[in-house]
């Protein structure tokens, strides 16, 4: 069926709803019509993610319901009385999602538990685990903007499903008709059979309960908590309550919120963009913070799984973090605790994605302990834990990706804005008492490991054109493999989607043992690296790129020349 054979049907079929076919009515951008319709939503790992609006390649109630069949028939196929845990964040239509995917489930005779109110991510990761069911869904499109929403899936570990299990759900998802095929119930009859529950706030205590036991100066905490002083913001998502809820607990009472951020809206009116890696999220924090002066500013993104972290540079300015520079702050942090607890042991493992900052590495080695490279994705860290949980040879003592995402502890699979919110305030409230800030922590660690500095350019590439030349680049790339930048040669070539990595300069070729993603990494004489990768849930390409300095302002100019040098290498403007 091309697009328009299918934008012919969804207009004149009876059960697309009234509201989107109206929409579908006004469309006449012939360019707007193919993107909507040249293919279905893709269903991944990462699940659903695309535009709220009518059509095939859309986020609405019919692409969810589709989905969810597929879902559903998959359970069905592999338990005999499949249960799942459903969760949604504070987007546009993310509670209609979850309830039309509540629907549908229960229309199939899956158990559902579903959460009354918004709840952040990585709390649907533990519910599943607390409930043990046999799935999770949690309706979000994370940081993006409000014109998206999207449809994760966990498996019964709590993590993100795998690339097998993907595979077959989409198979499913294939075989099911938009329309004809879906299934529904109403959720007062669902309710009424016992297909249906809603979570009670015990499980929201048993998780708060769990995230307490992750501190780790615990006297520390007990003694200095009420004197720091911070701002936090949730960015009108779902943290609100359980940031502030885990902070009270511990003790933290000067938590000033910014009030114009603070409830749930998914139309972001004061960040359009609500992600906490972009300073603009935090300008209301810091004019409020040039009048209280606090200890430490944070936010949390709509469904809090990341994190931003804000710190006072010089007497005037503000600067966020970076979600490398927070990574290598509580790696450190969290290994120094340990040793000064005596909980450190050779064992003792941090895992990280590919495209994450190699700091880390002497960091650890300096206390003894190991590092784990992972593809990007949080949930190849999940599957780790699993991983180190079964053969016991490894101790998941952190876990952290360069965009704003980390967890400790074992009981949430996935990353987790909440426990990282208690980390840091402990972190924050160590260096207090020892006269320091965040800030001045980081240039301690740059001292002593060198001046990493790291970039990411995404490069936007929309619709079925853009898909095509993201893929041409990468092809380019794999087939013409470019030699040096700028003069200096590169080292190595690691090819994750033919699984080898090539020493260029020796002239062989080893076995990489991980999962198959398109995405190339260039590794330089000089320690430099880029990687080139499609995004998995926008329309861009990512390049990341990492360099290592002699002092602040080298690195720098390092990374702004590498940042030019490696765009002419690629050929992107």
């Amino acid at each position: 069926m091309d697009f328009k054979q299918g934008y012919n049907r969804w207009l004149t079929e009876e059960k697309v709803e009234a509201g989107l076919k109206a929409e579908l009515e006004q469309l006449t951008d012939e360019k707007e019509i193919e993107d909507r319709f040249y293919k279905n939503l893709e269903f991944g790992t990462g699940g659903l993610r695309g535009k709220i609006a009518a059509g095939s390649n859309r986020m609405n109630v019919h692409t969810v319901g589709k989905a969810t069949q597929g879902l559903a028939t998959y359970l069905l196929k592999h338990k005999k009385q499949p249960s799942i845990a459903i969760a949604y964040d504070s987007r546009n239509m993310s509670k209609e999602f979850a309830d039309t995917a509540a629907s549908v489930l229960a229309a199939n005779g899956v158990k559902v538990f579903l959460y009354p109110s918004l709840r952040p991510t990585p709390m649907l990761s533990y519910t599943v685990r607390h409930l043990e069911t046999d799935a999770g869904i949690v309706i979000t499109a994370s940081h993006n903007p409000k014109i998206y929403n999207g449809y994760k899936v966990y498996g019964n570990d709590g993590g993100q499903i795998t690339d097998e299990v993907a595979k077959e759900i989409l198979n499913f998802i294939d075989e099911t008709d938009v329309f004809d095929g879906v299934h529904t119930m109403c959720l007062k009859e669902a309710e009424e059979k016992g297909l249906l529950e809603y979570i009670t706030e015990e499980v929201d205590k048993a998780y708060y309960n769990k995230v307490a036991t992750l501190c780790i100066r615990k006297d520390l905490i007990k003694e200095k908590a009420s004197g720091l002083k911070i701002i936090y913001t949730p960015i009108h998502g779902s943290g609100n309550i359980p940031v502030r809820t885990m902070l009270k607990k511990l003790g933290y009472e000067q938590v000033d919120v910014v009030k114009e951020q603070e409830l749930p809206d998914g139309n972001f009116p004061t960040a359009p963009y609500p992600n906490p890696e972009d300073k603009a999220v935090f300008e209301l924090a810091i004019e409020m913070a040039k009048q209280t002066e606090p200890d430490l500013i944070f936010g949390t993104d709509p469904d809090c799984d990341r994190i931003g972290v804000v710190v006072k540079e010089s007497a005037t300015s503000y600067k966020v973090l970076t979600g490398n520079q927070v990574g290598i702050l509580l790696s450190d942090y969290i290994l120094n605790a340990r040793r000064e607890m005596g909980l450190l042991s050779e064992q003792d493992t941090i895992v990280k994605t590919i495209v994450t900052s190699d700091m880390v590495k002497p960091i650890a080695a300096h206390y003894g302990t190991q590092v784990m490279d992972v593809l990007t994705g949080f949930k190849y860290i999940g599957e780790k834990i699993k991983e180190f949980g079964e053969t016991g040879a490894n101790n998941f003592v952190f876990g952290y990706e360069e965009s704003y995402g980390y967890l400790s502890g074992e009981f949430v699979r996935d990353k987790d804005a909440v426990i990282a919110s208690v980390l840091i305030a402990e972190m924050a409230l160590y260096y207090k008492e020892q006269g320091k800030n965040l800030y001045e922590a980081l240039e301690d660690l740059f001292q002593q490991y060198g001046y990493y500095r790291e970039d990411l350019i995404s490069v936007e590439m929309e619709g079925k054109d853009g898909q095509e030349k993201i893929a041409a680049i990468l092809s380019a790339l794999r087939d013409n493999t470019p030699v040096d930048v700028n003069g200096v040669k590169i080292a190595t070539v690691e090819d994750y989607k033919l699984s080898t990595r090539y020493n260029c300069l020796e002239g062989t070729q080893e076995t990489i043992y991980l999962p198959t993603s398109n995405v190339m990494k260039f590794i330089l004489e000089d320690g430099n690296w880029f990687v080139v990768r499609p995004s998995g849930t926008e329309p861009k390409m990512k390049i990341y790129l990492s360099i290592i300095g002699k002092d602040l302002e080298d690195a720098n100019v390092v990374l702004n020349n590498f940042k030019k040098q490696v765009l002419a290498v690629i050929g992107v403007n």
